[in-house]
């Protein structure tokens, strides 16, 4: 469908507008710009971004204070997690005036498919799955991939362990296939007091943001972690009657027993999906491929037949598991599907 033309005063008005906002833009900067060179804002300092609220921000202290600061007009795309320079002005509020380099950015699609910044400077992704229900390996893989593909380092949790037969079973033998790539994996469960140690462990000085599956207990271990803020949201429900959690702001949390460990959290980035990947960045978010994939035969090499694939050599060698092979294989299918 062809785009309808807008007619000579439609474009007047749009324009009209669009100047009105960059005036108003501009009155705000050079007011903004005023008071600063007046001295009605504190020294620049150190913060990290809390919570994002539109044209507004909750800004982390250097002394751990919630502080509500607004953005400077030319600040645009900031997100949950982000280190910044802020001035502190009247009544405990404040100014953002410049964000610092990230070290990483976690990125998912919106509704129109398009890639959008939701968290920065993370540090690790822990993908949750649980003994019930039971884990596919094929659905790790996924989740797997889409976090190689951002970068940041994922972790397996397998959580509610306490109902893992004594031997590990088949599940077991899976998880040292992860281990044996180099994936770290940690076991949880909420049912046994001293359940989550090892969970605490890897949290400790990181910031951690949750993904995995419904169903796996994300929600319950996060309830864990945050005790203070779970009480808090109860609450609020209780007295609201309410739903106890619809907000899909990103938010950063300090986990007190967690060795200054950081925890970014929203609904709207528990699960994450491959619908935004090419089958180039799916090859590549399998690691064991990667020393291989640049001595096929054929630079064009799709892996399926072609003679000379190192990938297929590879396999046949035992240097790849066939049941990651066969994972591999049905993801780029799904891709097409």
């Amino acid at each position: 469908m062809s785009k309808r033309k807008l007619s000579r005063q439609q474009r007047w008005r749009v324009e009209k507008i669009q100047a009105e906002r960059e005036k108003r833009a501009a009155k705000h900067d050079a007011q903004e710009a005023e008071q600063l060179a007046a001295g009605e804002y504190g020294a620049e300092q150190a913060g990290r971004v809390i919570a994002h609220f539109g044209r507004s921000l909750e800004v982390r202290s250097a002394n751990g204070a919630a502080v509500r600061c607004h953005l400077r007009a030319n600040l645009e795309g900031l997100v949950t997690g982000d280190t910044v320079i802020w001035r502190e002005g009247q009544e405990g509020s404040g100014v953002v005036v410049a964000r610092t380099e990230r070290d990483s950015v976690l990125s998912r699609p919106d509704a129109q498919g398009r890639l959008k910044p939701v968290a920065a400077n993370v540090d690790q992704l822990l993908i949750v799955f649980a003994v019930e229900p039971s884990p596919h390996a094929n659905l790790i893989d996924r989740y797997l991939i889409a976090a190689e593909a951002t970068g940041i380092a994922p972790v397996l949790v397998l959580n509610k362990v306490d109902l893992l037969p004594d031997d590990g079973g088949e599940l077991g033998q899976l998880l040292e296939r992860y281990q044996a790539l180099g994936y770290p994996v940690v076991r949880t469960t909420t049912a046994q007091p001293d359940g989550l140690a090892a969970l605490y462990r890897q949290l400790a000085e990181r910031t951690s943001v949750f993904v995995g599956q419904s169903g796996v207990g994300k929600s319950s271990l996060i309830d864990q972690l945050l005790p203070e803020e779970t009480l808090r949201i109860g609450a609020l429900s209780e007295d609201s009657r309410k739903g106890t959690h619809t907000t899909t702001t990103a938010r950063l949390y300090t986990m007190p027993d967690a060795r200054d460990g950081v925890l970014i959290d929203s609904p709207g980035i528990r699960e994450f999906g491959l619908t935004h990947l090419d089958a180039q960045t799916v090859t590549d978010g399998f690691i064991e491929f990667r020393p291989f994939l640049s001595h096929c035969r054929f630079r064009d090499c799709r892996h399926q037949a072609e003679p000379g694939c190192a990938l297929l050599a590879a396999v046949e060698a035992g240097k790849i598991h066939p049941q990651r092979f066969a994972s591999y294989r049905r993801i780029l299918a799904s891709l097409n599907a």
